[in-house]
């Protein structure tokens, strides 16, 4: 007979506890899907204020009815970059809070009176109706929310099923003595507390501990003293489930599962050494008393109500001592200071639009001079590759994404306000010239990855290459530099002078282009450093167009109107002696070597030269219009991450695209050749076009 009590025993308990953790897993899993994603959306949001991040962790974890889904999610968030370390402590303090709900809700199976209406809260009068409609609403529903909603309700129930079998499994062991006198052992508070750690780390649950404890005290007779240890140790034993869903986590999400094991163990301590040294001296009565459900749902409720908002003020220590265990390295630094939001852009600015206009504007001009660097560092790279430079352009590249993120979100915020004509114009030409400058970082990255990919396989460019793409390089640094002063001090003779040098650097890609191609048929270059030749020019050429953006910006916003096309065509049609004359003087400065094997090449593009370099211009004005357009669209939209090389050509399509243009050069010459010679014009002439 003892025997079969014994066994009778460990089943209902065994089987019981695996109700219970089942049901509340359930119902667990079940509120999260029912929250959808938007309970990552909303976490991400509120936490910008520490004690709405805190009630909402109260909040959520009651919701879900586990803590330890809370934590884990948070250590997701974290892990994904969505959410810093101090925005996700304050979360984890409120979820200790919101945990003790659990214990609340498994006390109501103490109710117990002869009044009907008082019995029908008692958990096993009503989860029996609770279960039949979950499974009516899982088996006949549809739509995925009654779904969800059959589930959470099949979860309580089965949760609260279990809770009953265990309470009902331990309730012959009050008549035991063997038991009680078993338990006078857990009077020793150090060995109550690692019962409680040992236990839930075993089935990681706290509630689950604690839902045991409440078993036993409705049915055996435990005292407080025995209780409150185990309660302790079960909060400490459940960051077992955080800190193994951290495994193969980054950095950062094993910071948010130490920081949340870190406060349990502070809270653990500190009650235990207060506590027990208070009841040193007072010697509390209470300790001996019968623990009841709900006494051991209050027990746990009123460690965490005293503890979680002490540490709400002081939650950066835990920050602190996650970062000391797992040490920020230079590279996290960089990250951290790259997704920094940019200080002088204050929210409180916008109550005086001017005053967040100049703010922005500063902004902005830092934005510009790390635009100049990147580029810098990343076209420097042609006479020495450098990985420590070429990952400084990287970075700076990432730099000036956050800078046009932030500046775009702040701008679009100020026209929300009512605005003076001067901040007006500021903030039109601020929107447009911020695009342009992140999008010249964006071809310098390209320009970077170039040179980056050429080094597994040692590619080099010849002497003769080499002092084009520097001729090339030194104009574009001239126009960038230009552009920048243009834009800082909205100089409208400056800006004049961007426009006729853009114009040079168009006909020096063109030149460099028909070189490249005169080499490769004489098997002076190879296919693969070609390809990189041109992606090089054309990254050049783009960076120059946007550099002509914010020229055409400042002219034509100081005029009151903003027409790039309409600018760019009149631009075109006048080339007055002035423009004419800046258009001879760059092209003198930045002449191409003309050697020997270059005189022939030269002579053969002629004044084909000049007729394909108009119509490249003509084609570019239409491009950039376009380009001007799709950003006063786009401004204020949230920036999209660009893969690497996402402005390189395929080899393919270019190889294809250059034979194309060399038949199209045969017949052009073929074409004056004929013409030549029907006039009669032969000799030197004559000679000069054909090949």
């Amino acid at each position: 007979m003892e025997s079969f009590s014994s066994f009778a025993l460990a089943t209902g308990l065994i089987g019981g506890l695996a109700l219970f953790l089942y049901g509340m897993s359930v119902m667990s899993d079940a509120l999260t899907k029912a929250a959808g994603g938007r309970l990552e959306s909303i976490l991400t949001r509120i936490t910008a204020n520490r004690w709405i991040a805190y009630f909402f962790g109260i909040l959520i974890t009651a919701v879900v009815q586990s803590s330890s889904a809370s934590t884990v999610m948070l250590v997701g968030l974290v892990n994904a970059g969505m959410m810093t370390l101090s925005q996700g402590v304050n979360l984890i303090l409120g979820a200790n809070l919101g945990t003790t709900f659990t214990a609340w809700l498994l006390s109501l199976n103490a109710i117990s009176s002869d009044n009907m209406l008082i019995n029908m809260f008692k958990p096993t009068s009503f989860t029996p109706f609770l279960a039949l409609i979950g499974m009516v609403l899982q088996m006949f529903s549809h739509k995925e929310g009654r779904k969800n909603a059959g589930k959470i309700l099949i979860g309580f129930s089965v949760l609260m099923y279990g809770m009953t079998m265990m309470s009902s499994a331990v309730a012959p062991l009050k008549n035991v003595p063997s038991f009680t006198s078993f338990l006078t052992k857990f009077n020793n508070p150090l060995l109550g507390l690692f019962v409680g750690i040992g236990f839930t780390m075993i089935i990681q649950s706290s509630a689950g501990t604690i839902g045991v404890v409440q078993a036993l005290s409705a049915s055996v007779a435990i005292s407080y003293g025995i209780a409150i240890p185990v309660v302790v140790g079960a909060e400490v034993g459940t960051c077992i489930t955080a800190i193994l869903s951290s495994v193969g986590a980054g950095k950062n999400g094993k910071r948010a599962a130490l920081m949340h094991l870190y406060f349990n163990v502070i809270k653990a301590s500190l009650f235990m050494i207060l506590f027990y040294t208070l009841n040193a001296f007072l010697h509390f009565a209470f300790l001996q008393h019968q623990a009841g459900m709900a006494g051991v749902a209050m027990v746990h409720t009123m460690i965490n109500l005293v503890a979680t908002p002490l540490f709400v003020p002081i939650s950066g220590i835990l920050v602190k001592l996650a970062e000391k265990t797992i040490p920020v390295d230079e590279k996290e630094k960089k990250e951290a200071e790259k997704k920094k939001d940019i200080a002088i852009l204050d929210p409180r600015f916008l109550h005086t639009p001017s005053f967040a206009v100049a703010q922005a504007k500063i902004a902005a001009m830092e934005m510009a001079n790390k635009t100049k660097e990147c580029f810098y560092k990343a076209s420097h790279l042609l006479e020495k590759y450098d990985p420590e430079q070429a990952a400084e352009a990287t970075d700076l590249e990432e730099q000036i994404d956050h800078y046009e993120d932030q500046l775009g979100t702040y701008l679009v915020k100020i026209n929300a306000h009512h605005l003076s004509p001067q901040d007006s114009h500021e903030l039109s030409i601020l929107l447009h010239c911020i695009n342009d400058f992140e999008r010249i970082s964006d071809h310098s990255r390209n320009i970077k990855e170039v040179f980056e990919n050429m080094q597994p396989k040692k590619n080099k460019f010849s002497d003769r290459a080499v002092e084009e793409l520097t001729m090339i390089r030194t104009a574009v640094e001239e126009i960038l530099n230009m552009a920048v002063r243009t834009f800082q001090t909205e100089d409208l003779k400056l800006a004049a002078r961007i426009e006729p040098l853009e114009e040079v650097i168009d006909g020096l890609h063109m030149e460099i282009k028909q070189r490249h191609i005169k080499r490769l048929r004489k098997g002076k270059c190879t296919i693969d450093l070609g390809f990189d030749l041109a992606d090089l020019c054309t990254d050049f050429e783009r960076i120059a167009d946007h550099c002509s953006n914010v020229g055409v910006c400042i002219q034509e916003v100081s005029e009151g109107g903003f027409d790039t096309h309409e600018y760019l065509e009149m631009l075109k049609k006048e080339k007055n002696a002035q423009f004419e004359a800046e258009v001879s003087r760059y092209e003198r400065k930045y002449r191409l070597p003309r050697k020997k094997d270059a005189e022939d090449e030269v002579s053969e593009i002629g004044d084909e030269n000049k007729y394909q370099r108009s119509k490249q211009s003509q084609e570019k004005t239409d491009i950039r219009t376009s380009s001007r357009t799709k950003t006063e669209q786009t401004a204020a939209q949230p920036k999209k991450e660009k893969p690497q090389g996402a402005y390189k050509s395929e080899k393919v399509r270019k190889a294809a695209s250059w034979e194309k243009q060399d038949k199209q050069e045969k017949t052009v010459r073929t074409d004056k050749a004929d013409k030549l010679k029907k006039k009669g014009k032969k000799g030197k002439e004559g000679k000069n076009i054909k090949r």
